[in-house]
């Protein structure tokens, strides 16, 4: 095999691009005896890729059983469940107020009708001082 040629499947291999049958051209060129020697250095790694492709486990294989993901999943649930319940009456406790509070609550809310009562009433007064101002621009005309 040409040198570029095998240059061009190394760089493929490591770029992970390479189909499987440039693979396995790679592992027959370094399996063989006509390996070139500026790429020795590769072939124990193909050695020890074919060797491992020929090794098989001996251990039984488990799977994990789906029972153990679904009971997490209602204990997340019922977590989620408690803390929407204790935030919910959290939120809607009505607050407890003592009497002098209470007295003082109200006696805001007469304070603030008092003072809008008095608002509506230098409106009105307000408006009349519209009246005031035409006299005085009619006054200074005729006295010009």
């Amino acid at each position: 095999m040409e040198l570029a040629r095998v240059q061009q499947l190394l760089d493929a291999y490591f770029e992970g691009t390479s189909t499987l049958q440039e693979e396995a051209t790679l592992r027959s060129y370094f399996s063989g005896n006509t390996v070139a020697p500026q790429f020795k250095e590769y072939q124990p790694f193909f050695a020890g890729i074919s060797a491992t492709q020929k090794e098989k486990s001996i251990r039984p294989l488990s799977l994990p059983v789906e029972e153990k993901i679904m009971s997490r999943w209602w204990i997340g649930m019922v977590a989620s469940l408690v803390i929407a319940a204790g935030v919910f009456g959290f939120f809607n406790q009505e607050p407890s107020l003592t009497t002098e509070e209470k007295e003082a609550i109200a006696a805001f809310e007469q304070t603030r009708e008092a003072f809008k009562m008095m608002s509506q009433n230098f409106n009105e007064g307000a408006e009349e001082l519209v009246y005031i101002h035409n006299f005085k621009e009619a006054k200074n005309k005729i006295l010009k």
